[in-house]
């Protein structure tokens, strides 16, 4: 490999750690801001404590995450500037501003009133309180509204100008915001980032009732959690088949690449589902292929023999790394599976009226409390290494848009971002699992001083 061969891939490696922490930070808020909302109206019109002490242990949660996510969004945009200032040229006059609507309206919006919800309690009457934590939720919403128009409209580009290889312009911002992909991978990471949160409560919940078994603020988040994800992960099932019906539609490659499709089943047969394989990029074949046959054109084409296009009838530097998307496809899915029976298995613990006695059932939600936000992150590889070779799909090439950066400065950055990251990521985890683990606090002053006041 060559130095500028080593650029590319440390700085698309660079990007790939920072957008991984910023994605997580931001699908923790976007996913935990609901459950403040809740919390907070059956603290007030339900008068029920246990909410109350459920919305403390959790807002604290939150508000270091918006404080952490700020800081790794803003790492993670710099880099446009530093390792992808050829993109940052291109498609500036499109990109830019909507950046610039997510830190305007929605980043001020969620981090200004983080602190007033945080320090506010006591202080400020309870029903205007209430009206914050909505509007930092409604925060949370717009900033993932705003960053994934941008994503959707680099996967799948639309409404713009541009003359020969020069900068793109936008002829519509309502026609950019209206890009193929975008409805379809906004409520899919909505819902992602909710089951994630929701599976991330249960298991600390249970966790909680496994060493306190009558903590009632432990039972509500339980009881909340487990709603949420009953109802969702199936919506999200039904999100996640139309979403790969517009993929097939619109990035093929991408497709072809989830399902590890090299070449056209024979004539009169369909797709085949493909279970295990390891596929050989340059043999363009699969090792060790795990099949049901017929299967795979079911859920991509709703019958049993219809086709997609196959890897072969692309250029071979059209198509993305095939094994990694294949990989993260069925790890995304696998975990969505276990997330969807064990709500079911939840849900009948819930109508046998063992749901705050089976222990078996607390150990299967801690095991779980993970995996909604492994899925997302699955999901994104799938997502972001299906689009290559391409940063504006179909038209400018990764390659094309990576700064020309001396090799030993690109190694010096990648190395201190994984170092810099691993240090706070590791730190991370252990304050929020001894946070877990600690007691609530009781604060029957803030009961006293907020309750009563409410007209």
């Amino acid at each position: 490999m060559s130095d500028a061969d080593w650029v590319l891939l440390l700085s698309r490696g660079q990007f790939a750690v920072t957008m991984g922490m910023h994605i997580t930070l931001a699908a923790l808020t976007l996913g935990l801001a609901p459950y403040l909302v809740w919390f907070e109206a059956r603290w007030l019109w339900g008068k029920r404590p246990a909410a109350r002490n459920a919305l403390h242990f959790w807002l604290k949660i939150f508000a270091l995450t918006v404080a952490i996510g700020a800081v790794s969004g803003v790492v993670m945009e710099f880099q446009f500037g530093t390792n992808w200032a050829p993109f940052s040229q291109q498609v500036g006059g499109i990109i830019g501003p909507l950046l610039f609507y997510e830190v305007l309206v929605a980043f001020f919006l969620e981090s200004g009133l983080t602190g007033v919800m945080l320090f506010g309690m006591g202080k400020i009457r309870p029903k205007i309180h209430f009206v914050i934590t909505c509007l930092v939720a409604i925060g949370a919403f717009l900033s993932a509204f705003w960053i994934l128009a941008a994503n959707s409209w680099m996967q799948t580009p639309v409404a713009f100008q541009r003359d020969g290889d020069g900068p793109f312009h936008p002829e519509s911002w309502l026609g950019v915001l209206a890009a193929p992909s975008f409805p379809w991978r906004f409520s899919h990471m909505l819902l992602a980032s909710l089951i994630a949160v929701s599976f991330m409560v249960a298991g600390v919940a249970a966790w909680r009732l496994l060493h306190r078994p009558s903590e009632a603020a432990a039972r509500v988040m339980l009881s909340a959690s487990l709603w949420f994800a009953l109802f969702a992960v199936p919506v999200q099932i039904v999100l996640g088949d139309q979403h790969g019906e517009n993929t097939l539609a619109h990035q093929p490659q991408k497709m072809a690449a989830i399902e590890g499709s090299w070449h056209q089943p024979p004539q009169g047969e369909g797709e085949p589902l493909r279970l295990f394989a390891l596929p050989d990029q340059q043999a363009q074949r699969n090792r060790l292929e795990l099949a049901i046959p017929e299967v795979g054109s079911l859920y991509l084409r709703h019958n049993f023999t219809g086709h997609i296009k196959s890897l072969s009838e692309f250029a071979p530097d059209a198509i993305p790394p095939v094994a990694p998307v294949f990989f993260a496809f069925r790890i995304m899915v696998g975990l969505g599976v276990l997330m969807l029976l064990t709500s079911v298995a939840a849900a009948a613990q819930r109508a046998r009226g063992r749901l705050y006695s089976s222990r078996r059932l607390y150990w299967l939600l801690v095991a779980m409390s993970p995996a909604g936000f492994i899925a997302l992150l699955a999901g994104w590889v799938v997502t972001e290494v299906g689009r290559q070779p391409w940063t504006v799909y179909g038209i400018v090439r990764t390659a094309e848009s990576v700064s020309p950066l001396p090799l030993p400065w690109v190694i010096a950055s990648c190395g201190g971002v994984a170092l810099i990251y691993g240090v706070a990521f590791s730190l991370g985890m252990r304050y929020f699992l001894r946070y877990v683990a600690s007691p609530l606090p009781q604060e029957p002053d803030v009961v006293t001083a907020v309750i009563p006041t409410s007209r």
